[in-house]
């Protein structure tokens, strides 16, 4: 029995031995069959810039020391993996499903593309996959519907297509499901119902059709619901406000009707609201005042009727109201209105409150005065309101935005409107206000819009407007004042539009008009000003539209209209303009439209240039204009007895011109060939040497000892032609170095290149530079203005910041500003060739500066475009440049395009998406202007103040496809594009 006994607590030792020795090499195996998986992984990422994986994910180190990995602390087994925000590019293999451990899987923010593999139904531990922000395309895969763990599911801003599986209820633990920014088509399934313990749901912006389904209220945890941007029908289910947790419900820019639920007071919780462009109808329900916690409600753009309820005002932590363009009323006239503001002083947080286009017709009671002080925007255009601006508004100190434009409101311009000192948009216009315009309004040093058109006004126009610098829009047309032009107005040199038709001013036009640089409109018509057109119009090199029709000019029509090179419009008719039509006009290339008919020109009418394309009707009533047939004008006459003596002599005239011609000629081709060898051979000339010598003289050494002999430490980026050193010189001063690599093809050209161009430019948004050091033989360098905030490259990728649309618009219009500084502000237009964010920098200021001249070109005065063998970046280059090597400024134009697409997309022109007949133009024009939001940058977008940032992006993306069109002179000028991104910020200042 002894024996028995000891040879069973010996077969009991080996068991226990053996099986810690089959549980060590069944650990062994399985973290290497989890390496085996993350090195397919690895092998199917076809770009990592950072080089993140290539530098980590070796076979010689342990799995669980792997950037984005992490193990099980027990099992040694892979549970987590996340790569967010790496910038990778592929595909995910089908051996991921070997991740048998596998929690937390995350690729968002990145470039995968494909279809997800079906192997992930093996993670069956698998609680949270994130897949969003990438490129993955096809239906979703059947076999996330088996990953019953799942806890979260990230799906969004993909190109997922198909209908969502009935399969969905299947994932009964599922508290996050966020599906939006695909193309997903069908109705929302109800077993996604099933899914009780659901705290947020996202499906917005696809395709989904049919009704809501009343199931929605079985989601008792649910606390986010967006169904926003779909082909959404039917009813509202009055079952959603059932659920107690909900904060935010956004089921907006669908096409909904039947009435706002009664129950939508029972949402206790709810806080933001977006119901905006449906086509709800019937009156906004009383108990909406029992969402005590509502912060936000948009009914903007539905067909609501009845009054304005007056217990908005127990909303006490109501922000943001917008009832805008629907049928609302104020039924016993001046009481609902009254009660309604009157109930809105108990709301202290309202920074927004749009009212307009709903047939009020009520006044504004004097209770508007007791708004809450935090008020920004005060919208109540287009509302039938009667009688006067009660003077009480001036209270609303805060006020930034005030519209109260057609209306039918009357007497004056309240004096108290002088005490909103942040007020920036004023619209009064289309109402019937009298008197004059009170120097009160002068003392609105914010204001950037004055809109005063449409109404009584008489008077003459206020001399103090031109103090206010800041104002960009004077709209005064259509009003009785009187006198002349107050001469301030012409030193309003930032203004965009100046608008003081139909009126019945007097004078003369000063010369002081040219002052405004960048206006893009004037229109002075239906006056009476008289006397000359000054020759300084012609610096307005921003106008595109220009009317001076029904007055009293007279003179010639002056040459310098030729140098109006943005102009579209140009109305002179109905003055008494004499002499002839300047043929100067015919080189404004985006003329469309010309009229200059009753007047008293004579001569021929120009045929070039737009002229080819104008009809009789621009020419009426000057019966001295002779010209082609298709103007119904005389045909130009010529002497015959001066042809028959000139062809008497013809011939000797012919014979010595020809003889002096020829010699001309012959010398001049000399002259050239000698200028072209002599610039092959000195690459700078005298004039730039002379420029060159005002550089500080920085030797070699001292270059040396400030990038610490070169080092690596010091390199900040390299480039085609060579590297970029961080430097301190002797006297503190923080510089770039670039070095140039002369064992590069091309160096050597690109250093004169780049001094030849530099030594000419001094512009705010150009990087400055210092000096140069060459020592003729093996060293050439720059010396530059150090930029701290590195390049927009860096920050339009970065994972740490995030540019906002306006960080965008502004150094968009500071690139722009640059390229016009170098195609029209210096003497020799200047192309820069090689324009992409990388060569964008970003000061301490976040002011944009241009660099990196090395391509850049000069044009001669007689050349508007040039030959070159170097090519520029591939995806940013125009057409012509890769094809056949020619630049011009045009050129420039395009990339400019290519680059405002990359800003506000976040996508490169070279992204793998982008391949056979697709290119980023094309994905972009595609998508215009309906689908916006499926191209814009997702971080540009959200909930608040959607509509005014789908609007700037869009009109600034057709600014970017008008930049990149084919044909070099169907593009638009970077003038106008400047103009254009200027209009833009305007506006999205207004509407944000």
């Amino acid at each position: 029995m002894e024996t028995t006994c000891f040879l069973t607590g010996v077969s009991i030792i080996l068991v226990y031995f053996a099986m810690n020795f089959l549980a060590i090499e069944a650990t062994t195996n399985n973290i290497n069959t989890d390496k085996s998986s993350l090195l397919a992984l690895k092998a199917h990422i076809t770009d990592d810039p950072r080089n993140l994986l290539g530098n980590n994910w070796t076979a010689s180190t342990s799995v669980c020391n792997w950037v984005g990995i992490t193990c099980d602390s027990q099992n040694k087994r892979v549970i987590v993996l996340n790569l967010t925000s790496m910038s990778l590019t592929g595909t995910i293999p089908p051996h991921i499903g070997n991740l048998s451990f596998l929690v937390h899987l995350s690729l968002r923010d990145n470039n995968f593309h494909g279809s997800p593999p079906t192997e992930l139904v093996q993670l069956r531990r698998l609680e949270i996959l994130n897949l969003g922000f990438n490129n993955f395309t096809g239906s979703i895969p059947s076999s996330l519907w088996q990953c019953r763990q799942l806890l979260r599911l990230f799906l969004g801003d993909n190109k997922f297509t198909g209908i969502i599986s009935t399969n969905i209820g299947n994932l009964s633990l599922l508290r996050g499901l966020h599906l939006y920014d695909n193309s997903l088509e069908g109705q929302i399934p109800r077993s996604v119902f099933n899914c009780t313990s659901l705290q947020k749901l996202d499906l917005s912006g696809n395709r989904l059709t049919g009704s809501v389904p009343s199931e929605i209220g079985n989601l008792q945890d649910l606390n986010w619901l967006s169904l926003t941007g779909n082909r959404l029908t039917g009813l509202i289910p009055s079952t959603v406000f059932n659920i107690s947790t909900l904060e935010v419900f956004g089921i907006a820019r669908n096409r909904l009707s039947g009435p706002i639920p009664s129950t939508i007071g029972l949402g206790v919780n709810l806080k933001y609201v977006f119901l905006w462009i449906n086509e709800l109808n019937g009156t906004i329900p009383d108990s909406i005042s029992n969402a005590s916690q509502l912060t936000v409600l948009d009914l903007t753009s539905n067909s609501l009727s009845g009054p304005v309820p007056t217990t908005f005002g127990n909303l006490r932590n109501l922000e943001y109201l917008s009832l805008d363009s629907n049928q609302l009323t104020a039924e016993s006239s001046t009481q609902e209105l009254m009660n309604f503001i009157s109930s809105l002083a108990n709301c202290k947080f309202v920074r927004v409150l749009h009212l307009g286009n709903n047939p009020l017709s009520s006044t504004l009671p004097v209770s508007i005065g007791n708004l809450s002080t935090t008020l920004q925007e005060f919208w109540v255009g287009g509302c039938k309101l009667k009688g006067s601006i009660p003077q009480e508004v001036g209270n609303l100190r805060n006020l930034t935005t005030l519209d109260l434009r057609y209306n039918e409101l009357t007497g004056s311009v309240p004096t108290a409107i002088g005490k909103m000192r942040m007020l920036q948009v004023l619209y009064l216009d289309g109402n019937q206000f009298q008197g004059s315009i009170p120097n009160e309004v002068c003392h609105l040093r914010n204001l950037g819009d004055l809109y005063l058109s449409g109404n009584k006004l008489s008077g003459p126009i206020s001399a103090c407007l031109g103090d206010i610098t800041s104002l960009r829009v004077l709209y005064l047309d259509s009003n009785s004042f009187t006198s002349t032009i107050p001469a301030s107005l012409w030193s309003l040199k930032d203004i965009l539009k100046l608008n003081l038709s139909t009126n019945s001013l007097s004078g003369h036009l000063p010369p002081d008009i040219g002052n405004l640089k960048v206006v893009s409109e004037v229109d002075l018509s239906g006056n009476e000003l008289s006397g000359d057109i000054p020759n300084g119009i012609g610096g307005l090199q921003s106008l595109i539209k220009f009317s001076i029709a029904h007055n009293r000019l007279e003179g010639p029509i002056p040459e310098s209209f030729g140098n109006l090179i943005s102009l579209e419009i140009l109305d002179l008719s109905s003055n008494n303009l004499s002499g002839s039509i300047p043929k100067s006009i015919e080189k404004l290339r985006y003329l469309k439209g010309i009229n200059v008919s009753f007047n008293r020109l004579e001569g021929e009418i120009p045929t070039g240039g737009s002229f080819s394309n104008l009809s009789a009707g621009s020419f009426l009533g000057n019966n001295k204009l002779c010209g082609a047939p298709r103007f119904q004008v005389p045909q130009c006459k010529t002497s015959s007895r001066r042809g028959s003596k000139s062809r008497s002599v013809s011939k000797p005239i012919i014979y010595i011109l020809s003889a002096i011609a020829s010699t001309i000629l012959v010398l001049s081709l000399i002259f050239l060939l000698f200028r072209c060898q002599k610039k092959k051979s000195k690459p700078l000339d005298k004039e730039n040497m002379q420029a060159l010598s005002t550089w500080r003289r920085i030797s070699y050494q001292e270059l040396e000892h400030a990038t610490n002999g070169f080092d690596e430490s010091s390199l900040v980026g390299t480039g085609g032609f060579g590297s970029v050193y961080k430097g301190k010189l002797f006297d503190g001063t923080t510089v770039a170095v670039k070095v140039f690599n002369l064992q590069v093809e091309r160096a050597l050209r690109s250093f004169d290149d780049e001094c030849e161009v530099m030594s000419k430019i001094r512009h705010r948004n150009l990087v400055k530079i210092i000096s140069s050091c060459s020592n003729n033989v093996d060293f050439k360098a720059l010396v530059l203005e150090y930029i701290a905030n590195g390049s927009l490259e860096k920050w339009l990728y970065s994972h740490n910041y995030c540019f906002d649309i306006l960080q965008r618009l502004n150094i968009m219009i500071d690139v722009a500003s640059a390229l016009e500084y170098l195609h029209h502000g210096y003497g020799t237009p200047i192309v820069h060739c090689d324009l992409k964010p990388n060569n964008i920098l970003l000061g301490e200021d976040m002011v944009a500066r241009v660099c990196d001249f090395g391509m850049a070109k000069l044009l001669g005065e007689e050349d508007s475009m040039a030959q070159t063998h170097t090519l520029a970046t591939i995806g940013y280059m125009a057409p012509e440049y890769g094809s056949v090597g020619i630049v011009s400024a045009r050129g420039d134009v395009y990339s400019f395009g290519i680059l405002m697409m990359e800003t506000f997309t976040r996508k490169k022109p070279t992204d793998n998406m982008f391949e056979e007949q697709l290119s980023l133009r094309c994905w972009i024009k595609d998508a215009l202007p309906h689908s916006v939001t499926e191209v814009a940058d997702v971080n540009l977008l959200g909930e608040e103040n959607l509509y005014a940032k789908k609007d700037c992006i869009l009109t600034i993306l057709q600014v970017a496809v008008d930049c990149t069109v084919e044909l070099p002179e169907s593009r638009l000028d970077i003038t106008d594009v400047l103009g254009a991104l200027s209009n833009i910020k305007t506006k999205f200042q207004l509407l944000h």
